[in-house]
């Protein structure tokens, strides 16, 4: 089971951008999910014109999930106790609901953030496919 990092959902909805053991893992998986706060943070992008998705957003967001077969993990209260208990090794609060998702699924989270490979238990993968 794997989860997406926001910035892999959108390289992912792209087409371009992630390296090919990725794109081939994504897609082999059994079980690929993102997180609700993936939606949030691409929200924000959107409307403060950073990101263009090309559709309103509440059209892109399940169309995206549709296309790719990923099913959305919603932010639950033992995910966000998860996450205010983690170590302060980074202050991204939505990186921070990532990572506890991850646990929380016991999911492999796809991520090329370096910062998140420093939280214990928490199974970070950016590569070659690992071979599930």
């Amino acid at each position: 089971m794997i989860l997406l990092d926001t910035c892999t959902l959108l390289w992912l909805a792209r087409g371009e951008g992630l390296p090919s053991g990725v794109a081939r893992a994504i897609d082999e998986a059994d079980g690929a999910f993102v997180s609700a706060m993936s939606a949030l943070e691409i929200g924000i992008k959107v409307a403060k014109g950073r990101l263009v998705v090309g559709m309103p957003l509440r059209a892109w967001w399940p169309a995206v999930l549709e296309q790719h077969r990923l099913a959305e993990v919603p932010v639950e209260a033992e995910i966000a106790l998860r996450a205010a208990a983690l170590p302060p090794l980074h202050a991204d609060p939505a990186d921070r609901v990532l990572i506890a998702s991850a646990q929380h699924l016991r999911a492999r989270l796809v991520t090329p953030d370096p910062l998140i490979r420093a939280y214990p238990g928490v199974d970070v993968w950016w590569g070659d496919p690992p071979g599930w």
